[in-house]
Parts: structure tokens; C-alpha cells; sequence
């Protein structure tokens, strides 16, 4: 048995595919097929069923797959162990972030950790706030920026970088569009549009409604917010959206409650063995405001979004009557 043969194994069964799973590695196809057999025929079982559209785990599979990773990464910390006794930090680092997101926070934060540790290779990945938080968990993130409403995992560690309200946007000629503030209440029934379940816009979106007795009626999922800009413009809808985002159509605050949702960077607390990644977590610890501090859990009194009883939120004035721009998307 051969380390880069658990390496394929581990590749396919995380890509599902051959071909992904080969283009990460950086192998031929027919080379990862052929020594993912060669394992399957050391061991005498089946690791993989490749009878679908896509490969997945036999029963076996899933039993080895736990220990083949934990080979693979007893390798590569013995690797980083050299390397901190020699006084280096080197190796890779794996930073989730939220689609759609284009703050600069995340951007500053890794140029400037390159520039400290320019040994350390940063690979970057996008996908939605509940997977980035599953990817912290089982240790395939060191760190992710995600987009949040109601209380952190107890499991998950953060810095809140952006805590803002959450707006609609009217297309001129909506019924709403000339109402100024909007109670919470008036969504009710409207076709919305706003990101798809899994960010945090989303879940403070439903919390709020389902709070307020309702569901929200969402006609149309974009997970980049720019989209959810166009097409309320466009009159398909009412867009909701973060504050910071607007230079859409009208743009009409959310009160009685409000809603609020939080970027965060987030982490797993359990000290990773990774010297890069303690490095880069200890640099992410540097960004808390004064006078918040890291946190693990929300405050107990927080009820989560749109409660009256959750302390203020800060956020970017709304503004009524603006054009399409260019400014950055917010939290997702």
C-alpha cells in the first residue's frame, strides 16, 4: 500500500468522479483509476461503485476512507513538524468564503498573510455558509468567511467583521416602491427574491418571518447578489438584501423588526496541527473590533434575527432612491 495510492482513493471519494479527482491531483485519469484498483486488490475489497453517473463509497469504502485520510495527514504533519522545528512555516492553507462575497476583508487578510508566510500555499473555495461551517467541522477549511443570523455553532469559533440590517429593493412601479420603511408584516404573501437557503441572509430572512408568523414567499434564488439586484429591478419581485448592497432600484428599510444578518470569520476551536493554519487563525483573532471579543456562541439573550430583544445593529444608511453601481456585496 502506497501513500499516493490513499491519496487517489481519498480524491475520488470527495470529488465522486474520476475525472475531478484527477485533476486535482494532477494525474492522468488512467493513472488514478489504475491505483485506486491496485488498493482495492491489496486489500481485497471494493472501495468504490462506479456503476452510477457518479462513484460512490461502498459499504468498505466508507470504513477505510476515515483511516486513509488520517494517513495522509499524519504524513503531512510530520512534514510541518520538521518544518516548526527548523523555525518555517510552510505547507498549505484551505480558506472557505461565502458566493458572492467580494468585501475586501477576506483579500487583505490573506495578502497579508502571504506577505508574512510567503511558504504557505492558500487555496480559496466558494460555496454556501452551511457548508463552509461543515467543511470547519470535519477539518477540510482552516478557516472561512461566512455570512450568519442567530446564534454561532457552539462548535465553530468567530470574529463578526459586518453586522448590518437587511433591505428591500422595488423595481419602479411596485406596489411598495414610493412606501419608504416597510414593517416586517408587509412581506407577507409578496414575491421575493434573495439568496438561496444555506447563507445567512436567507436563514435571518426565514427566522424573522417564521418569528413574525409567516412564511416567506421566495419566487426566485440567485446566490450572487448582484443577480438578486437585476431581477428586482426587472419587476420580478421584491429583492432583500443586505444594506451595504443596494445602488439598485428603490430601496426601502425593513422595520418592526428589523432583520439583521453578520459576516463572520469563522473556524474550528480545536487547535489544528497545521503550523500555517494555527498562524493564519491566531492573524483572523487580530480583526475582532475593540471591545468584542472572539466568540464561540451568540449572546443567550440574542433570540436571533428581527428580535427586539438583539442589541442594535451597525449598518450602512439606506438610501431611498439610488442607481445600479458597483460597490461590493455584503454578507451572504
Amino acid at each position: 500500500m502506497e501513500l499516493h495510492q490513499l491519496e487517489y482513493f481519498v480524491a475520488v471519494a470527495e470529488e465522486a468522479s474520476f475525472t475531478r479527482a484527477a485533476g486535482r491531483v494532477h494525474v492522468a485519469q488512467p493513472g488514478v483509476s489504475a491505483q485506486v484498483r491496485r488498493l482495492e486488490s491489496e486489500l481485497g475489497q471494493q472501495l468504490l461503485d462506479r456503476s452510477g453517473r457518479s462513484v460512490r463509497l461502498t459499504e468498505v469504502g466508507s470504513a477505510v476512507l476515515p483511516f486513509a485520510r488520517a494517513a495522509l495527514d499524519a504524513v503531512a504533519n510530520a512534514r510541518l513538524a520538521v518544518d516548526e522545528l527548523a523555525g518555517l512555516v510552510r505547507g498549505q492553507v484551505t480558506v472557505g468564503m461565502v458566493s458572492g462575497c467580494a468585501l475586501p476583508i477576506l483579500a487583505e487578510l490573506l495578502a497579508g498573510f502571504h506577505d508574512r508566510y510567503p511558504g504557505v500555499a492558500i487555496t480559496l473555495v466558494e460555496d454556501n455558509s452551511d457548508r463552509l461551517v461543515e467543511r470547519l467541522r470535519d477539518g477540510r477549511l482552516d478557516l472561512a468567511l461566512i455570512g450568519w443570523a442567530g446564534q454561532i455553532p457552539p462548535d465553530i469559533e468567530t470574529v463578526v467583521i459586518v453586522e448590518e440590517e437587511l433591505v428591500a429593493a422595488a423595481a419602479p412601479g411596485h406596489p411598495l416602491a414610493d412606501a419608504g420603511p416597510i414593517a416586517l408584516g408587509a412581506l407577507r404573501d409578496l414575491p421575493l427574491i434573495t439568496l438561496p437557503r444555506g447563507t445567512g441572509v436567507r436563514a435571518a430572512l426565514d427566522a424573522a418571518c417564521a418569528e413574525a408568523g409567516f412564511t416567506p414567499r421566495v419566487v426566485f434564488e440567485a446566490s450572487a447578489l448582484p443577480m438578486v439586484v437585476q431581477l428586482a429591478a426587472r419587476g420580478l419581485g421584491l429583492a432583500i438584501l443586505p444594506a451595504s448592497i443596494p445602488n439598485g432600484p428603490m430601496i426601502l428599510p425593513i422595520t418592526d423588526p428589523p432583520i439583521r444578518s453578520r459576516l463572520e470569520l469563522a473556524w474550528n476551536p480545536v487547535p489544528s496541527a497545521n503550523p500555517a493554519a494555527r498562524a493564519l487563525i491566531e492573524q483572523a483573532r487580530t480583526l475582532a473590533p475593540a471591545g468584542r471579543p472572539v466568540s464561540c456562541a451568540a449572546d443567550p439573550t440574542d433570540r436571533g434575527p428581527g428580535s427586539p430583544r438583539s442589541p442594535p445593529a451597525r449598518r450602512t444608511p439606506p438610501r431611498r432612491r439610488t442607481r445600479p453601481g458597483t460597490r461590493p456585496p455584503g454578507p451572504g
